[in-house]
């Protein structure tokens, strides 16, 4: 899959948010090492402590589904108002911790876009760089 393709599958994963309170709307597409896609959104709840983001919805369905390996994400987020997303959206920490605890920070990719072809990439280790994970365990 390419990454105009994968970047379309956050965009439209993007459609399906809830989010009433924010009205910022996120969609994240996981792309697996069996090449399977994975998609998620923010779900937001009347008690924020309880919100979840797209990225980790997308992981936890992975997860949930028996896939632990991933190769790259796409995230694609903006407010509910708007057409064209103005800006990217990141990561915020602590997806960018769970998405380390399944993937190689060395070879993730993240792809943050506002269009198929407006978007930025970096690897995991760029966005989180000295990380705590698994291997710091053994």
């Amino acid at each position: 899959m390419n990454k105009q393709e994968l970047i379309r599958e956050a965009l439209k994963a993007r459609k399906t948010a809830y989010a009433p309170y924010s009205g910022y709307l996120v969609g994240a597409a996981l792309y697996d090492d069996c090449e399977n896609v994975i998609c998620g959104c923010n779900v937001e709840n009347a008690s924020y402590g309880l919100c979840n983001c797209a990225e980790r919805t997308a992981i936890f369905k992975a997860v949930s589904e028996g896939r632990h390996v991933f190769k790259a994400i796409a995230i694609a987020g903006g407010l509910r108002d708007r057409e064209e997303l103005n800006d990217y959206a990141y990561p915020c920490g602590a997806c960018r911790q769970v998405l380390r605890e399944f993937c190689n920070p060395k070879e993730f990719t993240v792809i943050v876009a506002r269009s198929e072809d407006d978007y930025r990439e970096y690897t995991l280790e760029e966005l989180l760089p000295e990380s705590f994970g698994p291997d710091s365990l053994v």
